[in-house]
């Protein structure tokens, strides 16, 4: 089978992980018979220096003609300024937009072989295996009025959290299809005490709930979910959530797993079920990190779990996917370690030699 891939590779940190991922694909490609052909854009800063803007139409454009999207990472301290007009996210927020990824899952499972790399208790993490759905496209980052402005009494900012209906009960619908192929747990997050965008999440959360019979449904205000991540994270099955309540706590359980370099993410414009050709876009959940950028420290491992992902909901490559999360395991179980996950007695292993450890275990 042929598929073909937009590749963005972005800022910092972002080539040195995708170049790890290609190589895993093309070693899929060779093993099971398909070919991955890929197109290459400019996303983020790097579009900025060179576009003027952090996402050209015909980047996007390419994205729209390919069968799924891998990205690096966005962003860095020399398009931080916070007057700017312009900045690298716009980048992200424009493609979630523009390809309609809507729902965000990020996988969220604690290595048995890992549990001593994270400054959590053993006992706490152990069994950690929970996948996080965040509404991508509306909330905060999309709600309008936003802006700034200045009066004589001083400066004003807004922001504005706004959900429709239609946008609630698209994400719940992703979260219950997940809950019901997982444990059949969902908890329902938001901030339903104060926030009238929250309460209206929990009814129509409660509503579709009827539809799922089968998954256990509970409600949690953001801040206790906040707590119990920390507390007991086994209790959690799937959790759905808005925006930016997502984006946060994701960061915090990307601790559970020892390190963001071990998270993957997928992007989707549908529902994943049935044939699992659901069009989306494939990225790990950590930043750029320009101060480790192309000096072969970053771990790739966040992307190349990601590109499972991608087989996954958009190929329906089971298989293939399988084989990706396989040789990662036995690639931890052996010993080899990027620095972000190092413990004592492990062999630390840069970012192309870990791509190549995890592409040789594919193949043998």
């Amino acid at each position: 089978m042929k598929f073909h891939i937009a590749v963005l590779p972005g800022d910092g940190v972002g080539p040195d992980v995708t170049n790890e991922a290609i190589r895993v694909l093309e070693t899929v490609g060779r093993r099971f018979g398909h070919q991955f052909n890929f197109g290459f854009g400019l996303v983020g800063g790097i579009s900025i220096d060179k576009n003027g803007e952090a996402l050209t139409q015909e980047t996007l454009e390419m994205c729209r003609g390919s069968d799924a999207v891998l990205l690096g990472a966005v962003g860095g301290p020399r398009w931080d300024d916070p007057m700017a007009k312009v900045r690298p996210e716009d980048g992200l927020l424009a493609l979630r937009k523009g390809l309609g990824l809507f729902a965000n899952l990020r996988p969220v499972k604690m290595y048995p072989v890992l549990e001593n790399s994270t400054t959590l208790k053993p006992e706490v993490i152990r069994g950690v295996d929970m996948m996080v759905i965040r509404e991508l496209t509306g909330g905060l980052y999309f709600g309008k009025p936003k802006k700034s402005w200045t009066i004589r009494r001083g400066r004003r900012a807004v922001d504005t959290m706004y959900y429709t209906e239609e946008e609630l009960e698209r994400i719940m619908r992703v979260g219950f299809e997940l809950a019901l192929s997982r444990r059949k747990k969902l908890t329902s997050v938001d901030k339903a005490n104060v926030l009238e965008s929250s309460r209206l999440w929990r009814q129509i959360a409660s509503e579709i709930a009827g539809d799922y019979p089968e998954v256990k449904l509970d409600h949690m205000l953001v801040d206790a979910c906040a707590m119990r991540l920390l507390q007991n994270p086994r209790y959690f099955d799937v959790i759905v959530t808005e925006n930016t309540f997502g984006d946060i706590l994701t960061d915090e359980a990307s601790m559970l797993a020892g390190s963001m370099g071990m998270l993957p993410s997928a992007s989707l414009a549908g529902i994943p079920e049935g044939s699992g050709i659901t069009f989306g876009l494939y990225e790990p959940v950590h930043g750029s990190a320009p101060d480790i950028a192309g000096s072969n420290v970053a771990n790739p491992i966040a992307t190349i779990l990601s590109i499972a992902m991608m087989l996954r909901y958009s190929f329906n490559l089971i298989k293939e996917a399988d084989s990706i999360e396989r040789a990662v395991l036995k690639i931890l179980d052996d010993g080899y370690r990027t620095k972000d996950i190092m413990s004592a007695g492990m062999k630390e292993t840069g970012t192309t030699e870990m791509g190549q450890l995890v592409a040789d275990a594919i193949r043998d």
